[in-house]
């Protein structure tokens, strides 16, 4: 096999196995994560072609950094946030965004500003960013994060005196993925909200 369909062939079938991933998870394929995929292929085939070398793993590492780069720094950036970090974390978060994510990464990055804020103490602004993340757009960023954004967004609506809006969104969390961490974490908050009313019938 010439060396160019080998890096033609190692292209495609990350773009669709990528694919096949996102489908799996309902999120349908990124036009841009396949377009920026096509890209990098044809311009790693053509070098091959014009007989270049080109370093199959090596092209596989491009490929991979290129089209998951927001991914990959949400992910350093909640590494900063586990380590109180937040200024660095949320650096990166905006750098990610400058990065032309597709509308699932952005909402992806929104949802994790907002947590790093919510753990900055600064439930305000954690509204407000995962509002945006969760909010008018259609989300199509998977069921996990779904459930990390509502039950998140469900705890800045508590600590911002919106205990109503709070409600919804942690029932929001248990439908987008029942058996996560974050149902489990929604229920135990709407369990608090009841026992909580039930304490103050008592009192009364």
């Amino acid at each position: 096999m010439h060396p160019s369909l080998l890096i033609l062939l190692i292209g495609l079938l990350y773009i669709f196995a990528f694919g096949a991933l996102s489908f799996m998870r309902r999120q349908g394929l990124s036009t841009r994560f396949a377009v920026e995929g096509l890209v990098v292929t044809g311009i790693g085939a053509a070098l091959s072609y014009a007989s270049m070398p080109v370093n199959p793993i090596l092209f596989l590492i491009v490929l991979y950094l290129v089209t998951m780069r927001v991914r990959l720094l949400v992910d350093l950036g909640n590494w900063f946030t586990s380590r109180k970090e937040y200024e660095r974390a949320l650096n990166i978060h905006r750098l990610a965004l400058r990065l032309w994510p597709d509308l699932s990464s952005r909402q992806i990055v929104l949802i994790n500003q907002g947590v790093t804020r919510l753990r900055m103490g600064e439930p305000d602004e954690a509204y407000t960013l995962l509002r945006d993340a969760l909010g008018d757009e259609k989300p199509r960023m998977g069921a996990k994060y779904l459930a990390a954004g509502y039950y998140n967004l469900g705890l800045a609506c508590r600590r911002t005196g919106r205990e109503a809006e709070a409600i919804r969104r942690f029932n929001e969390a248990i439908d987008a993925l029942p058996n996560s961490i974050y149902a489990h974490a929604a229920q135990q908050a709407l369990k608090r909200t009841t026992d909580d009313r039930r304490q103050m019938t008592d009192d009364g």
